[in-house]
């Protein structure tokens, strides 16, 4: 197995960026289409645990589209194979008062493309 060819990583580098402009932009159809349309498909949220694409579905589509601007840091994307990637990466808000948040996925090549198959987000105390 290949880790981190240089041409897949490209590729997730780059839908990694689109799922973020999405995310900070609000647009729900490509956060939506960036997932995996699955019963399967888990994102564990800051404040809510998402069981399968309906219930990130239904999370995305309420959400508030305020306060979602943000700067990433430490991101790093590893490939395994042509087909397998993790993206993990740091993030601050303007407003998170001293917090940093956390952000992983998992992310499999489809016939469709790249998706994401699991993800985490969780806020701690800035480390002093």
């Amino acid at each position: 197995m290949v880790i981190d060819d240089p041409a897949v990583k490209a590729e997730v580098e780059a839908v990694f960026a689109h799922y973020e402009a999405a995310l900070v932009g609000n647009d729900v159809a490509v956060l939506e289409a960036l997932f995996h349309d699955d019963p399967r498909t888990i994102r564990y949220g800051a404040a809510e645990n998402l069981y399968g694409m309906d219930a990130i579905r239904a999370f995305r589509r309420l959400r508030a589209p305020t306060g979602l601007a943000r700067s990433l840091s430490d991101t790093v994307i590893t490939t395994y194979g042509r087909d397998i990637a993790v993206a993990m990466t740091l993030f601050t808000r303007d407003d998170a008062l001293g917090r940093i948040g956390r952000q992983s996925q998992t992310w499999l090549r489809f016939a469709d493309g790249w998706k994401v198959v699991a993800a985490h987000v969780s806020v701690i105390d800035r480390p002093i």
